[in-house]
């Protein structure tokens, strides 16, 4: 007798145990609701951890009607204010964010873009992406490889985030071709989705006949739209542009201004849109002007959206380039990938 109230109290304890560390609840529009602990929330997906499986579960924001957590969370709203703190519902279509210092601030559900669990450390805030793309034809022994990548960070009040992409193609009787660019950027975010930035990229092409173009950048920028389906944002400033070309006599050093923009859209169904428009026109050579462009649609597969498909274009053009090199270099990339 003895043994079994031992054991029933060992069971009772394990359970209990489970119940509460468990502290966060969802009611969904459905009626549904779910107990666990949530992890994070972008994009318009929430992610849950639970007991009963073992891999989190995906859950779209605006399919959620209450939620109450006891979980610490970095919060960003749609007009750039971050705070610190728990989430409550108090109304249909109201969530009450009590801080770390006890203020109570309301917004709506919807306005509630980004949510970190601030206890999972490090690697929770850190994003990656890769995917590669390879051809392969018999005629020429054409061979074409290329591959996109991104690293990131994002912190309370800061991001750094870099990338780096290669194309190579050989074939029979032709130059080979060759691609690299990349780069690392950081930005402050200030209140009203306000951020100063600072950033360094770098390119290396043949069709314009670059060994190497650095470009260091300085400017301020804004998100002018900022929900759960997209980001659009504008940058404004001026960069230092160093370059070296294959023939090592027509070397530039300019000083540039750049205003560029971005827009990303997701939560259209299992795709994602991001392009980016950077124009640089020249403070120190008169009348040029220099451009970048990319674009990049992918699909994330419904079984398991850590994988994906990937069709992107990079274009770079350039009004005044060297002797014999092309104004216009273009990427057309596919590829399959992964992201964390």
């Amino acid at each position: 007798m003895r043994t079994l109230t031992i054991f029933t109290l060992l069971i009772f304890f394990i359970i209990s145990q489970n119940i509460f560390a468990q502290t966060d609840s969802l009611i969904f529009k459905t009626g549904t609701y779910m107990i666990g602990e949530v992890k994070s929330m972008d994009r318009n997906v929430l992610m849950v951890e639970t007991d009963y499986s073992d891999k989190d579960f995906a859950v779209e924001w605006d399919g959620i009607s209450e939620i109450y957590t006891s979980t610490y969370f970095l919060i960003t709203l749609t007009d750039g204010e971050r705070y610190n703190g728990t989430l409550k519902s108090t109304e249909p279509g109201k969530i009450t964010i009590i801080t770390n210092d006890g203020q109570e601030v309301e917004t709506a559900h919807n306005d509630i873009v980004f949510l970190d669990d601030k206890d999972q450390g490090f690697w929770s805030q850190l994003y990656f992406s890769l995917d590669i793309g390879l051809d392969l034809t018999k005629a020429n022994n054409l061979t074409q490889f290329s591959t996109r990548s991104t690293l990131g960070y994002i912190a309370e009040r800061w991001s750094l985030d870099g990338y780096f992409n290669t194309l190579t193609s050989t074939q029979d009787e032709v130059d080979d071709i060759k691609r690299t660019d990349g780069g690392v950027g950081y930005k402050f975010f200030l209140p009203r989705d306000w951020y100063p930035l600072v950033s360094f990229d770098f390119l290396s092409n043949t069709e314009q006949k670059l060994d190497l173009r650095t470009t260091w950048k300085l400017g301020m920028g804004k998100y002018v739209l900022h929900t759960n389906t997209a980001y659009w944002g504008f940058s404004l400033g001026a960069n230092n542009n160093n370059e070296q070309f294959t023939d090592q006599t027509n070397d530039r050093n300019s000083w540039e201004g750049f205003i560029g923009t971005e827009l990303n859209l997701f939560n259209i169904g299992d795709l994602n849109l991001l392009t980016k428009l950077m124009v640089y026109p020249s403070f120190t050579e008169s009348g040029r002007v220099r451009s970048d462009f990319n674009i990049d649609l992918k699909y994330e597969f419904p079984f398991d959206d850590d994988f994906y498909i990937k069709v992107g274009t990079t274009l770079n053009y350039d009004n005044k380039p060297v002797e014999n090199a092309s104004e216009l270099d273009y990427v057309f990339h596919t590829g399959v990938g992964w992201q964390w």
